[in-house]
Protein backbone atom coordinates (compact mmCIF):
# COMPACT_ATOMS: atom_id res chain seq x y z
CA UNK A 1 0.00 0.00 0.00
CA UNK A 2 2.65 2.16 0.90
CA UNK A 3 4.82 1.45 -2.07
CA UNK A 4 1.81 1.92 -4.06
CA UNK A 5 0.93 5.93 -2.67
CA UNK A 6 4.90 6.93 -3.80
CA UNK A 7 4.60 5.27 -7.24
CA UNK A 8 1.77 7.67 -7.66
CA UNK A 9 3.40 10.38 -5.79
CA UNK A 10 6.30 9.78 -8.10
CA UNK A 11 4.59 9.47 -11.61
CA UNK A 12 2.39 12.76 -10.37
CA UNK A 13 6.31 14.26 -10.19
CA UNK A 14 6.21 15.03 -13.33
CA UNK A 15 2.79 17.35 -13.44
CA UNK A 16 4.69 19.82 -11.25
CA UNK A 17 6.14 22.64 -12.37
CA UNK A 18 9.51 22.62 -13.52
CA UNK A 19 12.19 24.86 -12.12
CA UNK A 20 12.81 27.38 -14.46
CA UNK A 21 14.72 29.94 -12.22
CA UNK A 22 12.21 31.80 -10.92
CA UNK A 23 9.14 31.59 -8.04
CA UNK A 24 12.34 29.46 -6.12
CA UNK A 25 10.37 29.57 -2.85
CA UNK A 26 7.15 28.14 -4.15
CA UNK A 27 9.39 25.26 -5.53
CA UNK A 28 11.22 24.11 -2.59
CA UNK A 29 8.62 24.32 -0.70
CA UNK A 30 6.86 21.39 -3.21
CA UNK A 31 10.19 19.70 -4.01
CA UNK A 32 10.92 19.60 0.12
CA UNK A 33 7.42 17.69 0.40
CA UNK A 34 8.04 15.59 -2.20
CA UNK A 35 11.13 14.64 -0.79
CA UNK A 36 9.77 14.06 2.59
CA UNK A 37 7.17 11.78 1.19
CA UNK A 38 9.65 10.17 -0.38
CA UNK A 39 11.76 9.69 2.93
CA UNK A 40 14.68 10.98 1.21
CA UNK A 41 15.27 14.81 2.49
CA UNK A 42 17.26 13.49 5.35
CA UNK A 43 20.47 13.44 2.83
CA UNK A 44 20.12 17.16 2.72
CA UNK A 45 20.98 17.47 6.07
CA UNK A 46 22.83 14.29 7.39
CA UNK A 47 26.51 13.34 6.50
CA UNK A 48 27.30 10.30 4.37
CA UNK A 49 28.11 7.34 7.40
CA UNK A 50 31.75 7.31 7.60
CA UNK A 51 33.81 4.06 6.34
CA UNK A 52 35.59 2.97 9.16
CA UNK A 53 39.11 3.37 9.33
CA UNK A 54 41.56 0.96 7.26
CA UNK A 55 42.29 -1.23 10.59
CA UNK A 56 38.66 -2.07 10.74
CA UNK A 57 36.25 -3.73 8.67
CA UNK A 58 32.82 -2.57 7.44
CA UNK A 59 30.52 -4.09 9.43
CA UNK A 60 27.26 -5.21 7.86
CA UNK A 61 24.87 -2.79 9.24
CA UNK A 62 27.62 -0.04 8.51
CA UNK A 63 28.10 -1.22 4.88
CA UNK A 64 23.43 -0.81 4.63
CA UNK A 65 23.42 2.38 6.19
CA UNK A 66 25.92 3.59 4.04
CA UNK A 67 24.16 1.85 0.90
CA UNK A 68 21.29 3.36 1.79
CA UNK A 69 22.08 6.84 2.29
CA UNK A 70 24.34 6.86 -1.34
CA UNK A 71 21.32 5.06 -2.41
CA UNK A 72 19.07 8.04 -1.36
CA UNK A 73 20.91 10.78 -2.04
CA UNK A 74 20.75 9.43 -5.59
CA UNK A 75 17.16 9.57 -5.83
CA UNK A 76 17.04 12.77 -4.03
CA UNK A 77 19.78 14.33 -6.20
CA UNK A 78 17.66 12.73 -9.33
CA UNK A 79 13.93 14.31 -8.60
CA UNK A 80 15.71 17.55 -7.62
CA UNK A 81 17.40 17.47 -11.13
CA UNK A 82 14.02 15.86 -12.75
CA UNK A 83 12.16 19.32 -10.84
CA UNK A 84 14.66 21.51 -13.27
CA UNK A 85 13.90 22.69 -17.06
CA UNK A 86 16.51 21.45 -19.03
CA UNK A 87 18.65 24.26 -18.93
CA UNK A 88 19.51 23.98 -15.19
CA UNK A 89 19.46 20.50 -15.67
CA UNK A 90 22.33 20.78 -17.20
CA UNK A 91 24.07 23.42 -15.03
CA UNK A 92 23.47 21.17 -12.54
CA UNK A 93 23.80 17.79 -13.08
CA UNK A 94 27.13 17.12 -11.99
CA UNK A 95 26.88 18.41 -8.18
CA UNK A 96 28.06 15.52 -6.44
CA UNK A 97 25.55 15.11 -4.12
CA UNK A 98 22.05 16.43 -3.18
CA UNK A 99 22.95 18.43 -0.71
CA UNK A 100 25.38 20.10 -2.34
CA UNK A 101 23.14 20.70 -5.17
CA UNK A 102 20.84 21.83 -2.97
CA UNK A 103 22.47 24.30 -1.08
CA UNK A 104 24.30 26.08 -4.71
CA UNK A 105 20.76 26.18 -5.85
CA UNK A 106 19.75 27.72 -2.10
CA UNK A 107 22.50 30.11 -2.42
CA UNK A 108 22.02 31.54 -6.00
CA UNK A 109 17.86 31.98 -5.63
CA UNK A 110 17.84 32.95 -2.10
CA UNK A 111 20.71 35.72 -3.05
CA UNK A 112 17.59 36.78 -6.01
CA UNK A 113 15.07 36.85 -3.55
CA UNK A 114 16.66 39.54 -2.31
CA UNK A 115 16.74 41.33 -4.78
CA UNK A 116 13.20 40.51 -6.04
CA UNK A 117 11.86 42.00 -2.48
CA UNK A 118 13.73 45.16 -2.90
CA UNK A 119 11.61 44.38 -6.51
CA UNK A 120 8.33 43.98 -4.42
CA UNK A 121 8.86 47.25 -2.11
CA UNK A 122 9.64 49.41 -5.22
CA UNK A 123 6.42 48.05 -6.90
CA UNK A 124 4.35 48.52 -4.04
CA UNK A 125 5.74 52.01 -3.30
CA UNK A 126 5.34 53.51 -6.65
CA UNK A 127 2.14 51.81 -7.65
CA UNK A 128 -0.90 54.60 -8.34
CA UNK A 129 -4.21 54.06 -8.84
CA UNK A 130 -5.51 55.56 -11.75
CA UNK A 131 -9.19 56.80 -12.82
CA UNK A 132 -8.81 55.08 -16.13
CA UNK A 133 -8.81 51.23 -15.34
CA UNK A 134 -11.45 50.13 -13.20
CA UNK A 135 -10.71 50.51 -9.28
CA UNK A 136 -11.14 46.98 -7.93
CA UNK A 137 -9.15 45.32 -10.77
CA UNK A 138 -6.43 47.96 -9.30
CA UNK A 139 -7.02 46.75 -6.10
CA UNK A 140 -6.80 43.22 -7.22
CA UNK A 141 -3.48 44.11 -8.12
CA UNK A 142 -2.14 45.79 -4.58
CA UNK A 143 -3.56 42.78 -2.65
CA UNK A 144 -1.30 40.51 -5.35
CA UNK A 145 1.37 42.84 -4.34
CA UNK A 146 1.04 42.42 -1.06
CA UNK A 147 -0.02 38.47 -1.28
CA UNK A 148 3.95 38.01 -2.80
CA UNK A 149 5.13 39.70 0.91
CA UNK A 150 3.85 37.43 2.58
CA UNK A 151 5.17 34.38 0.17
CA UNK A 152 8.20 36.33 1.09
CA UNK A 153 7.80 36.65 4.82
CA UNK A 154 8.13 40.27 4.27
CA UNK A 155 5.50 41.19 6.88
CA UNK A 156 4.03 45.57 7.03
CA UNK A 157 1.83 46.55 9.84
CA UNK A 158 -2.32 46.95 8.87
CA UNK A 159 -2.28 50.36 9.21
CA UNK A 160 0.75 51.56 7.19
CA UNK A 161 -0.56 49.61 4.41
CA UNK A 162 -4.01 50.75 4.53
CA UNK A 163 -2.27 54.43 4.67
CA UNK A 164 -0.16 53.67 1.79
CA UNK A 165 -3.38 52.40 -0.43
CA UNK A 166 -5.11 55.35 0.50
CA UNK A 167 -2.18 57.34 -0.17
CA UNK A 168 -2.25 55.70 -3.55
CA UNK A 169 -5.44 56.59 -4.20
CA UNK A 170 -6.02 59.31 -7.18
CA UNK A 171 -6.05 63.78 -6.84
CA UNK A 172 -9.85 63.57 -8.13
CA UNK A 173 -10.86 60.89 -4.49
CA UNK A 174 -9.30 63.77 -2.72
CA UNK A 175 -12.37 64.16 -0.18
CA UNK A 176 -13.08 60.74 0.12
CA UNK A 177 -9.24 60.02 1.22
CA UNK A 178 -9.80 62.72 3.56
CA UNK A 179 -12.71 61.05 5.27
CA UNK A 180 -10.74 57.64 5.19
CA UNK A 181 -7.94 58.63 6.32
CA UNK A 182 -9.43 60.69 9.41
CA UNK A 183 -12.20 58.14 10.68
CA UNK A 184 -11.97 56.55 13.44
CA UNK A 185 -12.64 53.60 14.45
CA UNK A 186 -15.61 52.25 17.03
Amino acid sequence: MAGESIKDMSSKFSKLEKFEGHDFRRWKKKMHFLLTTLKVVYVQTTPMPAMPEASEEETLEQQRRRLKWENDDYICRGHILNGMCDALFDVYQNAESARDLWDSLDTKYMAEDASSKKFLVSNFNSYKISNNRPIMDQFNELQHILGQFEQHNMHMDESIVVSSIIDKLPQLWKDFKHTLKHKRRK
